[in-house]
């Protein structure tokens, strides 16, 4: 019996969608490997603040990306794959809001993206992935079998978000959160370097008012299909 062939599948879209969510979802269900884009991202981010790395000198920046090793390492306790910055776990350290303030700015510059996108690219040579971010399908992998872009609401993605932050930060105020997400909208739309875009042969995920569970009924069958015609 031929072995079930493998594809990449890419789910971009905006901030607080339920992204990785999903993408852990369907990593999971169809034992494919989940790769975080936004939380390398994040981890540059956090070493770029704890070095005090000045992010708009491209030489400071190509220096400090020489000292940055980036990796995935599978947690049997979390059960999910948790991104390590220079061997050590800070998957839980970047979700804080300082790092949501300044990930967008960072993600801007050309040789951090560069760098970025060459190790998810190594990272899906054996396919079999499931990666999320905000130009996964139309930079890092444009011939990936299945785009997902997802949307919703801006006030639903805002209250999502503010819940999300209350757990860790019980101080943090509704408009912190809208203020840090329209910011965020901004940049991702308008950067000069790879801006989010949906892809011309994305398939779109409105979940505004769908559950978690819905969502991912609909993206399981997605891949399915295009697993089957692989």
């Amino acid at each position: 019996m031929e072995t079930e062939k493998k594809i990449i599948i890419s789910i971009d879209g905006w901030s607080s969608c339920g992204k990785s969510t999903l993408a852990r979802q369907l990593a999971r269900e169809l034992n494919y490997v989940y790769i975080d884009s936004g939380a390398m991202y994040r981890a540059i981010t956090l070493y770029f603040l704890r070095n005090h790395v000045d992010w708009t000198k491209p030489k400071a920046v190509e220096e400090a990306l020489q000292s940055i090793s980036l990796e995935f390492i599978y947690n049997p306790k979390s059960r999910q794959s948790e991104i390590h910055l220079n061997g050590e776990n800070v998957e839980y350290v970047i979700r804080d809001l300082v790092i949501a303030e300044k990930v967008s700015d960072v993600a801007a510059v050309g040789a951090v993206r560069e760098f970025a996108v060459y190790q998810q690219q190594q990272m899906g040579k054996k396919k079999g992935i499931v990666m999320d971010g905000r130009d996964i399908g139309t930079v890092v992998f444009p011939k990936a079998a299945l785009k997902i872009f997802m949307t919703a609401d801006k006030a639903v993605r805002i209250e999502r978000r503010f819940r999300e932050l209350f757990e860790k930060n019980p101080n943090i105020t509704l408009e912190e959160v809208r203020d840090n997400l329209e910011m965020r909208d901004y940049i991702d739309s308008h950067r000069e370097i790879s801006p989010l875009r949906k892809a011309s042969d994305a398939v779109e995920l409105d979940n505004s008012n769908l559950s978690m569970t819905q969502q991912f009924d609909i993206a399981l069958n997605w891949a399915r299909e295009k697993i089957a015609g692989a």
